[in-house]
């Protein structure tokens, strides 16, 4: 059949346009129904997959990412909804904070696709979308009060220490009692988490979605290749018009003892074919440091062309520099410990030590990912489920960011810092130099010559920065306060 829409739909540049239709609802119209659209403008094509959203409705989503007039038609296995025509008008967008999703910049950096830099300063509450409504509202309150604009958060809930409680909703039909269809899924559940992402989206956060992960006693990360392939492609027209998603195809991917290699190729070229917007792409390594602290050959290898960038977890931030040097794309530090005081030693950071992975891994051009741990008397870990922020990291965590924003992206630097600090910079321009633990009292430099710099003091943990007296250039003594966590910002003049 042909169907024409007189009247032309419009739609924000990087806002999701969605198109809903009523169809069969006989048989299974999840796996027996096939529903696509092609969307274009000028000579390029885009296309989408459409999906079952149930109760006989399907539907297209869209991020049109040029403003103008789009056209486009619908393709089906069955005639009510195939060869639907339309016209979409993408408008400028109408928000300041609407940026267009983050893509990667400059190789070993972030940028929205308007071209904002983004500086990924991110969080963990892998199964707070899993808690309840209240808890829920709880944790993006926090979140509304927190310095991070990323969030790495799970499709599925999460069995393991502290987490014995059961969901709400599944994203499968069924339940652990009665069993799952792994045919059907539960469109209440996508609603929900839809409805998360795009509450996110509103605070300026990224939603850095976990798809695979170990830690289940409900069977989704033993399925099979083919529930595995049909669950990816059901996610990824559900929410790739999301212009906030980045996809991490698993947490501790090589604990998932019944996926092969193979199979983690296999999704990343699913996930490439299908997500027409081309969203970042990562995956995440389990860490022993008996074993891992000098190997990382357990470690998928983030060199191959589909993974955008690499995530880590691995508690020496001293390795930015060589991980970028290896891999040449974006490192983000994605788990380096927790802030907290629980019994497992991933999770007892001082906040000191927090912040200061932060500066050690940002000074040398990567990025980290906070994590909070500390013991509740409701169970309640930010780690996990989300709810409040306890720690006392996030305040100089949120300083970093601003000076990190208000600052270039930062490359490794020529001028060698042996033994006792962090440091990056755009060469003979601005340097950033993080002393850590150390303590110096002074520290004999060498700038660049014929140019002169002006330098900052900056005490990284009681957040503060002093100017200091007169400029420099060449071989220089610069003063230090002889205690730890401070950090130095020279710029030319």
């Amino acid at each position: 059949m042909t169907r024409i829409w007189s009247e032309p739909f419009e739609a924000e540049q990087w806002n999701r346009f969605e198109l809903r239709i009523e169809g069969p609802q006989d048989g299974n119209p999840y796996k027996e129904v096939v529903l696509s659209a092609e969307f274009q403008f000028g000579h390029r094509i885009i296309k989408v997959d459409g999906f079952y959203d149930g109760e006989g409705q399907y539907v297209i989503r869209f991020m049109p990412d040029y403003i103008g007039s789009w056209s486009f038609i619908t393709s089906s296995s069955t005639a009510q909804l195939d060869g639907l025509q339309g016209t979409l008008i993408c408008t400028a967008p109408t928000s300041a904070d609407n940026h267009g999703p983050v893509k990667v910049d400059q190789i070993y950096h972030f940028s929205y696709a308007d071209g904002t830099p983004f500086y990924p300063v991110g969080t963990t509450a892998y199964a707070w979308n899993h808690q309840g409504e209240k808890l829920e509202q709880q944790t993006l309150r926090s979140l509304s009060k927190a310095p991070f604009n990323k969030i790495r958060m799970c499709v599925f809930p999460k069995h393991y220490d502290y987490n014995a409680a059961e969901p709400e909703q599944f994203a499968f039909a069924g339940s652990l009692q009665q069993g799952f269809n792994w045919e059907a899924f539960n469109p209440d559940f996508w609603r929900r988490l839809e409805t998360q992402l795009d509450q996110l989206q509103l605070l300026g956060i990224e939603a850095d979605l976990i798809l695979f992960h170990p830690y289940d006693r409900w069977g989704f990360s033993r399925m099979a290749a083919e529930s595995d392939d049909y669950y990816l492609r059901y996610a990824l027209a559900r929410l790739a018009s999301f212009r906030n998603i980045w996809w991490s195809l698993a947490n501790e991917y090589d604990l998932l003892f019944e996926k092969k290699m193979t199979d983690w190729d296999r999704f990343f070229r699913i996930i490439q074919e299908h997500d027409p917007y081309q969203h970042l792409r990562s995956i995440h390594n389990w860490h022993n440091p008996e074993i891992h602290y000098r190997s990382n050959l357990h470690w998928y290898d983030h060199g191959k062309p589909w993974v955008t960038h690499a995530s880590i977890q691995h508690a020496d931030l001293n390795f930015v520099t060589e991980w970028r040097e290896l891999y040449r794309k974006p490192i983000v530090i994605d788990e380096c410990r927790y802030e907290g005081n629980l019994n497992h030693g991933w999770g007892n950071l001082t906040a000191e030590r927090m912040a200061q992975c932060f500066w050690e891994g940002m000074a040398q051009g990567g990025y980290v990912t906070h994590g909070e741990t500390y013991l509740h008397p409701e169970g309640i870990i930010w780690w996990s489920h989300g709810g409040e922020l306890h720690g006392s990291s996030a305040e100089p965590i949120a300083f970093l960011r601003s000076i990190m924003e208000q600052g270039p992206r930062l490359d490794t630097s020529r001028i060698n810092f042996k033994w006792d600090a962090s440091a990056g910079g755009v060469e003979g321009e601005y340097y950033l130099i993080y002393f850590g633990a150390s303590r110096p009292a002074f520290r004999d430099l060498t700038l660049p010559e014929g140019a002169k710099f002006r330098i900052d003091l900056i005490d990284t943990w009681a957040m503060s920065i002093s100017p200091l007296d007169g400029e420099f250039a060449g071989a220089c003594k610069v003063p230090l306060p002889g205690i730890p966590y401070q950090a130095l910002r020279i710029s030319k003049i």
